[in-house]
């Protein structure tokens, strides 16, 4: 007969073959190896230590103007213990990563084939720091800063973005917002009403958006329908009153141009040709 603390290791041992993927037990596997030369040896073979950006399974965020990959230790394994991480954006024309947090890490941003306009409010009380920048050049989002990146011209961009960890996490700005409790967004904006609210918090697309009307009308095209999937999980704590109806995420359709058709999405084909 099995005894209680048997069947309960079994079913653990079951479980943890269930939940755990190889890529989330290969991270396990490192944080317990006490040097690098163990690190070395766990990530076996050597292409263990590359990430292709222009390929990736993993670490993709997709809106309906670019995409970004981010290579941190939930999709590549080889940073754990490093202390450094990784998103490339491809921006598509006029398109706009929204602003945005890492928790965890400071951020250089260098700018790869296209000018992008940057902005940046590091806390209370400091000043809104703006800048263009062209290929070649750089810029650095402190800590916990909200910043964002945008496409000024109507070819895709790219960016690549360093970090000083290896998990440095993400905060969208507008979805974490809407997300909070609706009496406190009601409050926080005058008194708001639910559905204003609510009508505000749909509206809010998926990152990467697209951009702002006077690039979309200088390159020639016209805001698309963008999905809202992104949006904070509701859940008792931040749940919308009962009685209001909350619309369904529109489909999402690429930009159309007054000349034909022409999507502002950054595929990694069409980035790897305007590096």
């Amino acid at each position: 007969m099995f005894s209680s603390l048997s069947i309960a290791v079994v079913l653990s041992t079951v479980l943890s073959s269930v939940l755990c993927t190889p890529l989330s037990d290969q991270v396990a596997a490192l944080r317990l190896d006490p040097t690098q030369v163990d690190r070395i040896n766990t990530l076996s073979p050597d292409t263990q230590y590359t990430f292709d950006f222009f390929h990736p399974t993993a670490g993709i965020v997709q809106g309906v103007a670019g995409h970004t990959v981010a290579a941190d230790t939930a999709t590549f394994p080889a940073v754990v213990g490093n202390g450094v991480g990784m998103t490339v954006g491809f921006l598509g024309p006029c398109a706009i990563n929204s602003p945005h947090t890492h928790p965890r890490a400071t951020e250089i941003n260098f700018s790869v084939n296209g000018t992008l306009r940057t902005g940046m409010l590091a806390e209370n009380g400091a000043r809104f720091v703006v800048n263009e920048l062209p290929p070649g050049s750089m810029t650095v989002f402190p800590q916990g800063a909200i910043h964002f990146e945008m496409n000024t011209g109507c070819e895709v961009a790219m960016f690549v973005a360093a970090f000083n960890a290896e998990d440095p996490g993400v905060l969208q700005v507008a979805q974490r917002f809407f997300g909070l409790p609706v009496d406190i967004v009601q409050a926080t904006l005058g008194g708001l009403g639910v559905v204003e609210v609510e009508g505000l918090a749909d509206m809010i697309p998926d990152n990467v958006v697209a951009g702002t009307d006077e690039c979309l009308a200088r390159c020639g095209l016209t805001r698309p329908v963008q999905p809202n999937l992104q949006q904070q999980p509701r859940v008792s704590g931040n749940a919308f009153p009962t009685g209001t109806v909350a619309s369904a995420p529109p489909a999402s359709s690429p930009v159309k141009s007054a000349k034909g058709s022409k999507s502002t999405t950054g595929s990694p084909a069409h980035a790897s040709h305007h590096a």
